[in-house]
């Protein structure tokens, strides 16, 4: 009798096990169910007007302020949330983190033993916010000691999370500064300054190169209205007036470079390289075959001397100068080249720019010559 009612006890009524009943997500896709308030929750970063900062925060006080106690589908929130980080502008704002973070409850997910440490205890969770931190490595953005407090409240000292964490803070300082062309934080949303920091980054090869900045509507003839972010340095100059007028220069272009998450086009002018003499090396430590000049009566071996090359000079061409323009357009780049033409390059009225640019026309032109002649590319 004792066993029957212990069994009783245990196992379910008929009737609650003949009871038919619908999955939870079949309920919420069916086509007769409403949209349940989770779906709603999850989509609603989509539905805002105004994406601002501002915005964002309220959206976070407003999921905390509505499940205060057991926070249901905060991981699925989280989620959502840094998914439209960079629609709302916040991809980059240290606190706007830490208040993802607080969403998570507290002291609910830390472990009670060394198996729960080690067997990631709450794994979904814990890759919730090990994904949230390694966002923030992407975008830049290096964690404070408040943020080692919020994540050792809610997983204690051993959790995933937090190793994590101390990992970010001993790298990311070592990263910070190492940068050897540091650019401004935010960056500036002017196309001009970053063109500026791109071409020093550029020029940066050379530090005697000079940055110069040209304005097109200083050339009669152009048609423009824009700037012109120009470097070149000294030797540049002296390879431009060594150079054969029988031989043309090319203007390529755009390549393109980044300056952080921001990229600029920016364009070079240069000439094909010249064949230089093959430097025969001796090897110091071949013994095979020692020359005393004692017992060796030959006549000297003639070494052809060899001037050594610039930086400048590379094996698919010669680098005479580089620059960004405000439009990026051919007759932009023609204002460059008369604008180096008097800036002590004389010998580009002379010579026959080519300008095999990456567009539908290529364009052949002199400096004196006001008209340029396009020629359809086959």
């Amino acid at each position: 009798m004792f066993l029957k009612k212990i069994v009783k006890l245990v196992l379910p009524s008929p009737q609650r096990v003949m009871q038919p009943t619908t999955p939870l997500f079949l309920q919420r896709f069916s086509n007769n169910a409403p949209e349940s308030k989770e779906l709603q929750r999850l989509t609603s970063f989509e539905n805002v007007e105004n994406k601002n900062r501002d915005t964002y925060l309220d959206m976070i006080r407003i999921f905390i302020n509505r499940n205060h106690v057991y926070r249901r589908g905060h991981v699925e929130f989280i989620y959502s949330a840094l998914k439209n980080m960079e629609s709302f502008g916040v991809q980059k704002d240290l606190e706007v983190y830490k208040a993802l973070i607080d969403v998570l409850p507290k002291g609910k997910f830390i472990p009670t033993n060394v198996f729960q440490a080690e067997f990631m205890h709450y794994p979904k969770q814990q890759q919730c916010v090990i994904d949230l931190l390694e966002q923030m490595e992407d975008n830049g953005v290096m964690p404070d000691y408040e943020m080692e407090d919020l994540l050792s409240n809610i997983f204690g000292n051993r959790g995933f999370p937090l190793r994590k964490y101390w990992r970010m803070m001993y790298w990311m300082p070592k990263f910070k500064n190492s940068s050897p062309w540091p650019v401004p934080s935010p960056l500036p949303d002017n196309i001009y300054e970053l063109a500026k920091y791109a071409i020093q980054r550029i020029s940066s090869v050379d530090v005697q190169s000079q940055i110069t900045v040209y304005e097109t509507k200083e050339i009669e003839s152009s048609i423009d209205d824009t700037w012109i972010v120009s470097a070149q340095a000294p030797s540049q100059k002296g390879l431009l007036k060594n150079h054969d007028l029988k031989e043309p220069l090319y203007v390529e272009g755009s390549f393109r470079i980044w300056v952080k998450d921001q990229l600029v086009n920016y364009f070079v002018l240069k000439r094909q390289p010249k064949q230089h003499i093959k430097t025969i090396k001796d090897d110091l430590d071949d013994v095979s075959n020692i020359r005393t000049p004692i017992f060796s009566f030959q006549k000297p071996i003639e070494k052809q001397v060899q001037v050594m090359q610039s930086v400048h000079e590379q094996e698919d061409g010669v680098i005479l100068a580089v620059c960004a323009t405000g439009t990026s357009t051919k007759d932009s780049l023609l204002s460059w080249i008369r604008h180096l033409e008097k800036d002590g390059n004389p010998v580009l009225s002379d010579a026959l720019v080519v300008f095999t640019l990456r567009t539908g026309t290529r364009e052949v032109a002199t400096v004196n010559n006001v008209e340029q002649k396009q020629i359809e590319s086959k």
